[in-house]
């Protein structure tokens, strides 16, 4: 659904969508259509995808609905991949967005946040993938991350996703194969969205909680300071999961108290919240796993690296005797005891093995060797 077909170019005249139920010429012809970005769209009523010529055609579809029926609302609901500033200005200026959140959604980069403008709400949503490797290395990356921005309105549903990984097409099919779910609205959309990323922040918590496990037990059995690299990025990927997720708690919790959210759909909201709550305890507690962790192998290392100084110490003061021995009796003096006898040479190499071995007793009987 990218050609440029669907959607008609002229200048634009920035004029209010929401002031009359038919949008007036200007609105039509407005800005540059998110023609390179746009994923699907749609105008849905009764649960039932319509299709039409283009957006602005939707929503003139859905309004035209929604004046001339009292029971279910009919929205449209846009999906964008990482749209232009003009293709989000373009929808701006259709669906009345706020200048502000418009900004928010080009640049990206943005903090978990939910907000209201007017009669709509703008929601910032980080994403999480966690990407298997083979063989991890020092520049390899565990966990990717992106986001989602949705713009909620009485009529509306427009997505706009930053990132290769968590695409909304899923959902998107889930509630359509549903009339049911998709006509309870923007809210259900906006329900649907965050029940689905939620449940991907937990299947990349499961991952990495497994990934330390297997660490873990690499510490207690030979670590290596490979393993404590491995540790210390496994470390560094869980803090960037925290920054996605730990933010979007206090939102979440409140989005259900929001106005613009329908009161059959404030307990879905709760669930969502209640999930949310439970990765970000899963979350905190595999942090605290990688902290300990990683102290253990660092101990471990220190241990392991003390253990083999005792060895080479050992080693080294057994060595000593008869290597002194050895020194002494190799200065050319008349007067060395024993030197001129015959039984001297294995006197003095008795000497050397009797004291090596008792040397070597002793560092046995106190662990060092």
């Amino acid at each position: 659904m990218r050609s440029s077909t669907l959607f008609r170019r002229t200048n634009r005249h920035p004029v209010q969508p929401h002031v009359s139920r038919q949008l007036s010429r200007p609105v039509r012809e407005a800005c540059i259509p998110p023609v390179d970005s746009i994923v699907e769209f749609g105008a849905y009523i009764n649960g039932k995808k319509i299709c039409a010529d283009g957006i602005v055609d939707c929503l003139e579809l859905v309004r035209k609905h929604n004046a001339d029926t009292d029971g279910a609302k009919a929205f449209v609901w846009v999906g964008l991949h990482e749209p232009a500033a003009p293709e989000v200005e373009w929808l701006a200026e259709v669906f009345g967005l706020h200048p502000l959140s418009v900004e928010d959604a080009v640049k990206a980069h943005q903090r978990p946040k939910v907000e209201r403008y007017g009669d709509s709400l703008f929601m910032v949503l980080k994403t999480v993938a966690y990407l298997d490797h083979d063989e991890l290395t020092a520049t390899s990356e565990i966990i990717a991350t992106g986001e989602i921005m949705v713009f909620l309105g009485g009529d509306f549903v427009v997505t706009v996703r930053h990132g290769e990984h968590c695409p909304l097409t899923e959902v998107r099919e889930k509630l359509e194969d549903k009339p049911k779910l998709m006509n309870r609205g923007p809210a259900g959309v906006l329900h649907a969205i965050s029940d689905h990323v939620v449940d991907r922040y937990l299947q990349v918590a499961d991952l990495m909680q497994l990934e330390l496990e297997e660490v873990e037990a690499t510490v207690f059995a030979d670590v290596t300071s490979r393993d404590i690299n491995r540790i210390y990025q496994l470390k560094r990927e869980m803090l960037e999961m925290k920054r996605a997720i730990m933010p979007l708690q206090a939102p979440m919790a409140a989005l259900s108290q929001r106005r613009v959210i329908p009161n059959e759909m404030r307990e879905y909201f709760r669930d969502v919240s209640d999930h949310l709550a439970r990765v970000c305890e899963q979350v905190e507690s595999s942090n605290e796993l990688a902290n300990s962790t990683l102290q253990a192998a660092l101990a471990r290392s220190n241990t392991l690296a003390n253990e083999d100084m005792r060895k080479i110490s050992s080693w080294v003061a057994i060595l000593t005797v008869p290597t002194m021995i050895a020194g002494i009796y190799g200065m050319n003096f008349d007067t060395i005891p024993v030197a001129g006898q015959v039984w001297g040479f294995p006197a003095a190499v008795g000497v050397m093995i009797t004291a090596c071995v008792l040397l070597h007793r002793g560092f046995r009987r106190n662990g060092w060797l």
